[in-house]
């Protein structure tokens, strides 16, 4: 086995819930197709700081994390992908994009149903919505720690 080291792409993923709507944003790249508020962490970021980044700079809208709904880890022999999915709440009522900017070209706020009239990048924007919707497991954020953090204390 290799002891090399590998480089690791990794992504902040937001599922923004307003009630029973989500935010989501229609991409200037990947066939300019409807896709949750997401993108790459930035060097010195943390996953929290660009998921924060993220959906404001794609959606317009600032957030609050709330949790983390999944971390995904996927090797390649070449390199490798971690993508953790946060779960946030608008941190106030300002409305999403509506004009094109070097991000995404809009964003806006709909039901699981008016998801159903527009395409989206694969089926993975209804699931994570569904999960949230049918109560799904929320982690603390704190599942995400920096090294050498301190631990809790537990009593």
């Amino acid at each position: 086995m290799s002891t090399e080291s590998v480089a690791t792409w990794s992504f902040a993923m937001v599922v923004v819930r307003l009630g029973r709507r989500f935010l989501v944003v229609k991409e200037r790249k990947h066939g300019q197709l409807w896709y949750l508020p997401a993108g790459r962490v930035e060097r010195g970021e943390t996953f929290a700081q660009a998921a924060v980044r993220e959906t404001l700079e794609e959606g317009g809208v600032p957030v609050t994390l709330e949790g983390v709904l999944r971390v995904e880890h996927s090797p390649t022999p070449e390199d490798a992908r971690m993508r953790v999915f946060f779960v946030a709440r608008p941190s106030d009522d300002t409305t999403p994009k509506s004009a094109a900017d070097e991000h995404t070209l809009e964003a806006r706020w709909v039901t699981l149903d008016e998801l159903a009239e527009l395409p989206t990048r694969g089926d993975e924007v209804r699931a994570a919505f569904e999960y949230v919707l049918s109560g799904g497991a929320v982690y603390p954020l704190s599942v995400l720690t920096a090294e050498g953090a301190r631990w809790p204390s537990l009593g």
